[in-house]
């Protein structure tokens, strides 16, 4: 039988699940453009707000409870398009968001892997430590990002992103096979093997520190500029919150580094109460029904 060795802590960190993209994107709303490169500012701002990351990674959870599908994730973002249409979207998804045209615009920009955490939070990773495979529902990130962003980049760093995340559900949460010890007391271990995943399967330089990538780093909206950059702004973390003053601190697309860097976050250290209480205190009643609804819904093992 696969082994499994997890705290109370870790349980709790699965409830809202999700919900590591939203905090990073409201934080980092208000320096989008308005770039700091420090570490040092106030994590909440009264004038900080959701934008477009919020909104697409809600929708990206209806389309799940929805039942998955490559038409379920296409009527979510445009019907959570139209009810927001001032969110910030890019102009081509806007344009496709406002058309009756399905057709994916061959994209690779940031946008599918900002959305794509829930797909990686109905993986099982019970079955991962069982098999040694991946669970099915991986192809959740694949499709949803194909919708807009089928261009291999974008593909690639949605599904990037959804696996970072499951990968930290999966050694965070003290998974592993029959013939493995868990390593989820050892953060700098779990942090590794992530890295070298993700170098290896999808070729990205993950070498780089933060002070190294800082003084250079600028506005960027493509994936493969900013989704390793975001990872590498959760492996040097030390906590959720570090993670996201990490993105932050960069400077570039600010919002949608810190909620990649956000998602993934919350896959291994949680949330704190006190973030999340803030968080919801920012979101309106609709997005704050389908995080209760997610939360009711949908069984995260």
């Amino acid at each position: 039988m696969a082994s499994r060795n997890v705290s109370l802590n870790q349980k709790f960190v699965w409830r809202n699940s999700m919900l590591g993209a939203i905090v990073g994107d409201i934080v980092g709303s208000v320096y989008e453009w308005n770039n700091i490169k420090t570490k040092d500012f106030p994590l909440f701002r009264e004038d900080c707000f959701f934008t477009d990351d919020t909104v697409m990674t809600c929708a990206v959870a209806e389309a799940i409870m929805n039942g998955g599908q490559k038409d379920d994730f296409i009527d979510a973002m445009k019907k959570y398009g139209r009810m927001y249409p001032d969110a910030g979207y890019g102009p081509r998804f806007n344009t496709w968001i406002q058309s009756n045209d399905c057709s994916p615009y061959n994209s690779f920009g940031n946008g599918s892997a900002m959305r794509v955490s829930p797909c990686a939070w109905v993986m099982d990773c019970g079955f991962c430590a069982r098999t040694g495979t991946w669970p099915s529902s991986r192809t959740l990130a694949q499709i949803s990002a194909e919708v807009t962003h089928n261009h291999p980049e974008g593909v690639k760093g949605a599904m990037a992103t959804s696996d970072a995340i499951f990968l930290c559900r999966y050694y965070f949460g003290g998974y592993c096979s029959d013939y493995e010890q868990p390593i989820n007391d050892n953060p700098s271990e779990c942090k590794r093997r992530i890295r070298e995943y993700i170098e290896k399967e999808y070729g990205y330089n993950l070498s780089q520190s933060l002070d190294d990538i800082r003084p250079t780093y600028h506005f960027n909206e493509t994936c493969q500029d900013t989704v390793p950059q975001a990872i590498i702004a959760f492996l040097e973390s030390t906590d959720f919150e570090d993670a996201i003053r990490n993105a932050i601190s960069l400077g570039g697309d600010s919002d949608t580094l810190a909620a990649i860097t956000g998602s993934i976050a919350e896959a291994a250290y949680g949330i704190p109460d006190w973030i999340k209480d803030k968080t919801y205190t920012y979101l309106d009643d609709p997005l704050k029904d389908v995080l209760r609804r997610w939360e009711q819904e949908v069984s995260i093992t």
